[in-house]
């Protein structure tokens, strides 16, 4: 990609359902107003709107319309254009790579890897390019994690032809999520997203999650396939992509457009008032082929976290994908355990009841009906998930492979004692 540092406007392409090769849905423009405070406007063009196959690319802010969409948040940017573009530790790798003296938002959305998350692209041309057939291999991993702990240290980044390859390599995949380091790998089955572990983690975080992953499962949740692999004498986790199919002419792409997204929200602490699995359950019903089915595994997931108090659940963690013209709840990823020092109360990222955040049992029952299900029925999942999570998390992260240490390390993570603690009256409802 080249262009200028402060570009204005861009065009936005989609690969649609079923689909390997990208089409023009529109243009995006980002331009300040005379305060300075940046507006993004985007308008579908006349032939996408033509199109019989034309998808939405959100269905509740840019629906299919021949008008100008206009918003302020996000910097002006939209929400699924923002989830398409790279992440805190994408933007760390393009701007070590760009080489421009100011990066707009713009900018980072052209410089991210054609393989970002969702079915967009982003191009200054009219028509829109190939798709790049450029995947890194399993067996890059060790000279991806070198590249990455250079990052992380803020160091020089090598030279060299073999430097520029390597780099080059790193940027595909920093449109994925998280702050974390990470990278798309290819193998045979398809493609994963390499999260590496960094220097100063306290426990060996790709085995851990990749645990956590097994164990919501076992707790009846729909969770992404994942696996560890070994990478320069440390271990790496795969995540398998669940927004691509590998067929014989290419991957075909599903749309994905965040919980930040749908609930129209961003992600600062002024804005924390939305982060809600209670109105994300509610947004979800609007768009979601299955709403029933969706805001009961959107429940069972609120509970996971509770229980295993992850409380990094915000908005990014939660994700909506769409293969053909329905929306669906994605399969559940990022689930990591914290170990807060309270015993007496932990809060999750997303209000999850009468209470606000707190991760209690009462107060994930306290707003039940709004995800479809009666209280006994709730409470009943509630019991099924503590019981799988008090007796079986230990059995799950050893056959994992997490180490004796580490699970000693994330051991008050699971089932605090607060989770059960009695409340008073006044405070139950």
């Amino acid at each position: 990609m080249t262009s200028k540092a402060g570009a204005s406007e861009c065009f936005v392409y989609i690969m649609l359902p079923g689909t390997t090769e990208f089409v023009t849905a529109g243009r995006f423009v980002l331009e300040p107003d005379r305060t300075g405070v940046p507006v993004g406007r985007f308008v579908y063009g006349k032939s996408y709107l033509a199109r019989a196959d034309a998808v939405p690319i959100d269905p509740l802010e840019l629906k299919l319309a021949n008008t100008t969409y206009q918003t302020t948040a996000l910097k002006g940017v939209f929400g699924a254009l923002r989830d398409a573009g790279p992440d805190y530790w994408g933007r760390r790798v393009i701007e070590k790579h760009a080489g421009l003296p100011a990066l707009g938002e713009i900018d980072y959305l052209l410089y991210a890897p054609d393989d970002r998350a969702g079915a967009l692209g982003f191009g200054l041309g009219p028509e829109p390019p190939a798709p790049k057939r450029k995947f890194n291999r399993t067996l890059d991993l060790e000279r991806l994690l070198t590249l990455a702990d250079t990052i992380i240290a803020d160091e020089d980044l090598p030279e060299g032809p073999e430097a520029e390859q390597a780099y080059d390599l790193m940027l595909i995949g920093t449109s994925m999520g998280g702050a974390r380091p990470k990278a798309v790998v290819e193998d045979d089955q398809g493609l994963w997203l390499a999260k590496f572990g960094r220097p100063d983690d306290r426990w060996n975080h790709a085995r851990v999650e990749h645990a956590m992953l097994e164990l919501a499962r076992e707790c009846g949740i729909h969770s992404a396939q994942s696996k560890v692999v070994a990478a320069g004498g440390r271990d790496a986790l795969l995540v398998k992509r669940f927004d691509r199919e590998k067929t014989q002419g290419g991957y075909v792409r599903s749309r994905m457009i965040s919980g930040l997204t749908i609930l129209r929200t961003e992600d600062t602490h002024q804005h924390r008032e939305r982060w809600s699995y209670v109105l994300l359950a509610e947004e979800l019903r609007r768009i979601s082929a299955n709403p029933k089915d969706d805001a009961a595994e959107l429940f069972r997931r609120m509970v996971f976290n509770a229980l295993i108090s992850n409380t990094d659940d915000h908005p990014r963690n939660h994700a909506a994908i769409a293969r053909d013209a329905g929306w669906k709840l994605s399969p559940a990823y990022d689930l990591t355990p914290s170990t807060p020092v309270s015993v007496e109360r932990r809060d999750l990222a997303l209000t999850c009841g009468d209470l606000g955040r707190y991760a209690h049992a009462d107060n994930l029952l306290s707003q039940c009906a709004r995800f479809h299900l009666e209280r006994d029925e709730a409470a009943s999942i509630i019991a099924r998930m503590e019981e799988q999570i008090t007796g079986g998390w230990y059995e799950t992260a050893r056959r994992c492979g997490v180490s004796e240490k580490d699970c000693e390390a994330i051991s008050t993570a699971f089932v605090y004692p607060g989770f059960r603690l009695d409340l008073p009256d006044q405070r139950k409802r």
